[in-house]
């Protein structure tokens, strides 16, 4: 090779910077001594090192913590516990700070149960059952209004928007609107009282947006002579004075003064103050209980079902059947009183708890009516929110009146969700499924979302019940054209292997039908003999090509 040839294939900069080493290690061994090696080589090997800690602590940041710190409570960590939690550097550091990030906010302060938690779960639940369009629930600005401060004391909904008159602090008048919600919140701890966010669709894609300017609900904003305010139909005001106005909203000018909501700083000041993370009462208490499990028995039933919130969370409600005729009732004035004690603890698979509850189910019962209530079950149902694993359940009944108790233990695996893969929560067989009002959605007993879904526990039904069908579907694909799911689903219930009913149902023309469905059906079981049933669900995602096919048995009897 030519002099000229080696100059032009010089080796690259970090490479002739140490192949001073090279000469450095060869003199060492002709035995020259007094030599040091170039000062950038020690340099790079400790800036490889410091890369490649911090490659280390980014892939442990990647992990299920991450998306817990970014995807479940990035609307209500404060930018001090964010910023605490990115300095901690092993997994149980992480556990014990989400530990006390949830006990900072129990309302009970050293109680096992956790009713902010749970709470803040159903929340998301239900946003991502009733707010996805073309992005998950809990993403939209009204999954994170109603996942931060609940669901609104006042629901004004236009979804086809269409013909509007205008109230006079937006300058009266009538026009036509885009799909647009304003929600009323009669108090927000922290913000004020009559506060009202006004939510826009201006795409018509079914993804609303919290916006700061009324006017932005006008489609006939940008038409000339048409859709004019009040004043500007007597010709007092023109349109065109709607886009020079220095507060950034488009509205006309206000009929009677403009009211002080409507003033620049103070809806400034709202819109700042309502991304902000609730505030939070630090009290970092620890609690010890515990219990005795007697040998008497007392027979009960118990499942579990699992419903996604997050990728990292899973509601899942524990659901305890107790028959009427296994508990001691004492007549008290006419009414047959009984009370059922409950106690559940929840273990990982490394002995640590994760939940504890305990309860009491009150049953009263008209004396006149006892008899005939007597083949009842009493059904009390914990909602847990847990990450993907395994997990222990202990649970212990008493019967107060008798003092006799009854305790299981059973495992059960809370599954991982894929994001990209089609996959569906339990599929429950009910014997109540009922849609709630607003005001009830998220909270009590048996809620899942916006619908109230009382498991069957032991499947068992009677002629004259009807059969409750409830199931989510998660991660459809989106028709990029139409913004709505391509998938159809077909319904079946056969007996000793055939068929006695079927059906099916387009996704597409499905309510709220979006990446996740709901399938809440009930059918009466009058026209079904006694005898095992089983009910077979099949959803096919036509766009991913892709399906899922649940199945769940269940008895008939007279």
């Amino acid at each position: 090779m030519g002099y000229s040839e080696a100059r032009s294939r010089r080796l690259p900069e970090p490479d002739r910077r140490c192949l001073g080493s090279v000469v450095w290690v060869l003199t060492l061994s002709l035995g020259l001594g007094g030599l040091l090696p170039p000062p950038g080589c020690a340099k790079d090997k400790k800036d490889k090192e410091e890369k490649k800690r911090e490659k280390a602590i980014q892939k442990e940041m990647e992990s299920p913590y991450k998306k817990w710190l970014d995807e479940e409570v990035p609307y209500i960590i404060t930018p001090q516990e964010r910023a605490a939690f990115k300095k901690l550097t092993t997994d149980e550091e992480r556990e014990q700070f989400i530990e006390a990030f949830w006990e900072r906010r129990n309302p009970n302060p050293g109680s096992p149960e956790n009713e902010f938690k749970e709470e803040y779960y159903r929340r998301i639940a239900y946003a991502n059952e009733h707010f996805t369009s073309g992005i998950p629930g809990w993403k939209t600005d009204r999954g994170r209004i109603y996942i931060m401060y609940g669901p609104p004391d006042e629901i004004d909904s236009h979804p086809s928007g269409g013909t509007y008159e205008r109230p006079p602090e937006e300058g009266g008048g009538e026009t036509a609107t885009f799909p647009f919600e304003q929600w009323r919140y009669r108090y927000i701890d922290g913000i004020g009282t009559n506060i009202v966010l006004e939510f826009v669709d201006p795409s018509m894609t079914g993804e609303y947006h919290l916006t700061m300017d009324p006017g932005e609900k006008d489609a006939l904003l940008h038409v000339p002579g048409v859709g004019l305010t009040t004043l500007e139909a007597l010709g007092m005001a023109s349109k065109r004075d709607r886009f020079t106005r220095t507060d950034g909203m488009t509205i006309g000018q206000a009929l009677g003064g403009t009211p002080e909501s409507m003033e620049e700083f103070t809806r400034l000041d709202l819109y700042a103050k309502i991304w902000q993370p609730p505030a939070v009462k630090f009290n970092d208490l620890k609690t010890a209980v515990t219990h005795k499990i007697s040998s008497q028995l007392l027979p009960f039933d118990v499942r579990t079902d699992f419903i996604r919130v997050t990728d990292e969370t899973v509601l899942t409600p524990v659901t305890v059947q107790v028959p009427y005729q296994e508990l001691q009732f004492q007549n008290k004035d006419g009414v047959m009183h009984a009370v059922l004690d409950i106690y559940g603890e929840l273990h990982t698979i490394s002995g640590r708890i994760v939940h504890t509850f305990e309860k009491s189910l009150v049953i009263d019962v008209p004396q006149n009516e006892f008899q005939q209530q007597m083949n009842r079950k009493g059904v009390y149902q914990e909602v847990v929110p847990l990450r993907p694993g395994r997990y222990k359940l202990t649970l212990v009944l008493k019967d107060d009146a008798s003092g006799h108790m009854g305790s299981t233990d059973i495992s059960f695996i809370v599954p991982q969700y894929d994001d990209e893969k089609l996959s569906n929560s339990s599929l429950i067989l009910a014997d109540l499924i009922q849609q709630l009002p607003t005001t009830q959605v998220g909270t009590g007993p048996f809620v899942i979302g916006g619908s109230k879904v009382r498991p069957s526990v032991n499947d068992v039904f009677t002629r004259d019940q009807n059969l409750g069908i409830y199931m989510q579907v998660y991660n459809l694909a989106l028709d990029p054209k139409t913004h709505h799911p391509a998938a159809q689903i077909r319904y079946e219930i056969s007996k000793d292997g055939k068929s006695v009913f079927t059906t099916t149902e387009d996704v597409s023309k499905m309510k709220n039908a979006g990446s996740q469905i709901t399938i809440a059906k009930t059918m009466p079981l009058q026209p079904l003999e006694p005898g095992k049933y089983t009910v077979a669900i099949k959803v096919t995602d036509n766009i991913k090509n892709q399906s899922v096919s649940p199945t769940a048995n269940f008895v008939v009897v007279r």
